[in-house]
């Protein structure tokens, strides 16, 4: 299910987000995944030199063993952790799915959800029957004096047509839910997708109209009316693009934080009744809202000014059918759907298995009372207690870190010990679980119930405004393979999903664990003081607590490392942008250093002998092998292409190379020479 806006999601700062596209795929064929142990000998490519390229060394292997499936546009060692979870998600719905009358409540949503998702015959049946009211609401449309109510409306079931609206804790006063306006309204990945010159560029635009005319046909259009509707999506969205904000701008909070009077933004966009856009949107009543980027909004209101209302509605009719889940629409719009967004666009060769379609769609929509169930059986006591102590061991090694830090001054470091004393550690799932008691989930209405659940959480989120932030809630499912930093909560978040071997093993050696889950609550934890994460204070608000001089010596070592990250390439000469990813390069840097310092503290306190070797390693390079292994796998050129010029997390293979060569400590461990790849002369480090 496609997330409802919200600025706040859109800020959280994740350790993994969409570096395998894990979270966009199912699992493969096999119905046991694999499970890894702490280190995997299997992966390692000992003909490689670790001191010349350590992710060929650590990971050389993998995908001789584990090359990406058919159905996949990249995988990886998180995507078999991924396709473990599935799999246990599975046999939760399918019983779900069959209990009959003695089910609970939850256990009927989630099994009927499932099993109408399941029901290709009756979604093919139904046909678009159930979407129809939405495309009889945007035919009835007469002027653009009536597009606020209509735009309020396709916002509660996630059609971001033109603007996405929200909620967000306010940035001036993270106490504070607000409400939130954003640039929106792009069927292709961002801005420079329109905008770009070169062959390959000007044919993915050619290849997303075809799209488009190809989905105007399965609406009953003829050939010629497809076609000539599909160039007015195109134009629309061309002209959205070239006055949106790009994604590497977005990343300074600065740019995206103005608050504006409801008043103002009328005058702004007066082509759009603001007023009664809030009013029917069922938002509470506000004054005063957050305009991310007014200039867009300037530029849209001379777009719908100059456009003809044929053309408005035939690209609400697009937005439409494009923004509803396709595991919910007839087989042919999925398969449509399917063959631009995961062949031409992800490279992925096989529409995935329906039932681990469907299990994603449940997990989404139904998320924490489907990870009720799960983290009663995957996640005991003891894996939440040993996180913990990792976690508190990390932060102490932050806290001692910052002692050391010979460019900082006393008064910023001080500050900075306050916002880690005041971060706040959420492990494995909330305290208090999500009521759906008013989510109707019919067996057998697919759609219907994709669109009800879509209109609960819209309307859970917004009902947040103008309340006291719930600084308790989640904002991952339990099951969910990733982690995650709030600059407002000022907290790091770990589902249970990722708290699972590898990443955490009871029979893994300490080094092992503190290289893979180690290394990313460090990577969490060094979020809160990355380049977006440290114009956020204490509080969890936007204001600027370091000294003038701090600030310019901070962004002199974040430059070195934008500088070497822009060095790197993928295939096809298509360069990493240091800048887009400096945030999570920062994060990967600092959070391993953070993690080998607290394994050092582990080993103290437990009196271990770190000369001693397992299975022929020392305990340091045990420690990077793990942490190289979290990286392991490949993507396809396409999924490769589209990362690095959207993603702000690098390729796995610079997420492991361009850590280990700024770590003098790595080259130690594996008796580096100076002057080799992997320990140069000149090495980076933010944290």
């Amino acid at each position: 299910m496609k997330k409802r806006f919200s600025l706040t999601a859109a800020l959280a700062i994740c350790a993994v987000c969409t570096a395998l596209g894990h979270a966009q795929t199912s699992s493969t064929s096999q119905e046991k995944p694999e499970r890894l142990a702490g280190l995997e000998p299997s992966f390692i490519d000992k003909n490689a030199d670790p001191c010349t390229n350590f992710f060929q060394y650590a990971c050389g292997n993998f995908s001789k063993q584990h090359p990406i499936p058919a159905d996949r546009s990249g995988f990886g060692t998180m995507s078999m952790l991924y396709d473990e979870n599935q799999s246990i998600l599975h046999s939760i719905l399918e019983k779900a799915s069959t209990g009959g009358a003695s089910r609970t409540p939850n256990e009927q949503k989630t099994g009927d959800y499932y099993a109408s998702c399941m029901d290709v015959a009756a979604i093919n049946q139904n046909g678009l029957k159930g979407l129809q009211p939405e495309l009889d609401r945007i035919a009835a449309l007469k002027s653009k004096d009536q597009l606020a109510p209509l735009l309020a409306h396709l916002q509660l079931i996630n059609v971001n047509a033109f603007i996405g609206f929200g909620e967000q804790q306010d940035f001036g006063d993270a106490t504070r839910q607000i409400a939130s306006i954003d640039q929106a309204g792009l069927g292709l990945p961002e801005k420079d997708y329109y905008l770009r010159t070169g062959e390959a560029d000007q044919k993915l635009r050619q290849q997303y109209v075809e799209h488009v005319t190809n989905t105007f046909r399965l609406l009953g259009e003829p050939d010629a009316k497809a076609a000539e509707d599909a160039k007015k999506v195109m134009d629309i969205e061309t002209e959205l693009a070239k006055n949106s904000l790009d994604v590497t701008s977005q990343r300074d909070p600065n740019n995206i934080y103005h608050m504006t009077s409801v008043a103002d933004f009328e005058k702004m966009t007066p082509a759009i009744d603001w007023n009664k856009f809030l009013s029917d949107v069922g938002a509470p009543p506000v004054e005063k809202l957050n305009v991310t980027y007014p200039p867009f909004f300037k530029a849209l209101n001379s777009l719908i000014e100059s456009t003809d209302l044929e053309t408005i509605k035939t690209y609400l009719r697009w937005q439409l059918i494009t923004n509803t889940p396709s595991t919910a629409l007839p087989e042919k719009f999925d398969q449509e759907h399917f063959n631009f967004y995961g062949k031409t666009l992800s490279g992925q060769q096989q529409q995935q298995p329906r039932w681990k379609r469907c299990v994603a769609a449940t997990d989404g929509a139904l998320g924490e009372a489907l990870g009720e169930v799960y983290v009663k059986q995957a996640f005991p006591a003891s894996s939440k207690a040993a996180t913990q102590q990792m976690v508190r061991d990390i932060e102490s090694a932050m806290d001692k870190d910052l002692d050391t830090l010979d460019w900082m001054s006393a008064d910023t470091k001080a500050k900075a010990k306050q916002k880690l004393n005041a971060i706040a550690n959420k492990i494995g799932y909330p305290d208090k679980w999500r009521d759906y008691s008013s989510l109707k989930i019919e067996r057998g209405d697919a759609l219907g119930n994709a669109i009800r659940a879509i209109e609960f959480e819209n309307h859970r989120q917004l009902n947040k405004i103008g309340k006291p932030v719930d600084r308790g809630e989640f904002g991952m499912s339990p099951p969910t393979v990733n982690a995650y930093y709030s600059p407002t909560m000022n907290d790091i978040n770990f589902p249970a999903g990722i708290l699972q071997p590898p990443f955490w093993d009871s029979n893994a050696t300490d080094a092992e664990n503190y290289g893979h889950i180690g290394a990313v609550v460090g990577h969490e934890l060094t979020h809160g003081f990355d380049d977006e994460g440290r114009q956020f204070d204490a509080a969890g608000n936007l204001k600027d607590w370091w000294t003038a001089e701090d600030a310019k010596k901070f962004e002199a070592k974040a430059d070195c490392e934008v500088k070497e990250y822009n060095a790197f390439t993928v295939p096809g000469d298509v360069h990493v942008n240091g800048k887009l990813t400096l945030g999570e390069n920062t994060a990967d840097n600092g959070g391993l250093r953070l993690a080998y310092m607290a394994l050092l503290e582990d080993a103290k306190r437990k009196s271990l002998n770190m000369d001693e070797k397992k299975d022929g390693y020392t305990p340091q390079q045990q420690f990077f092998i793990a942490f190289g292994q979290n990286w392991c796998g490949e993507l396809r050129p396409q999924r490769a292409r589209m990362q690095v010029q959207t993603d702000p997390h690098s390729p796995q293979e610079f997420r492991v190379n361009g850590v280990v060569r700024n770590m003098p400590e790595f080259g130690q461990a594996f008796n580096c020479k100076q002057g080799q790849p992997m320990m140069p002369d000149n090495m980076c480090r933010v944290w």
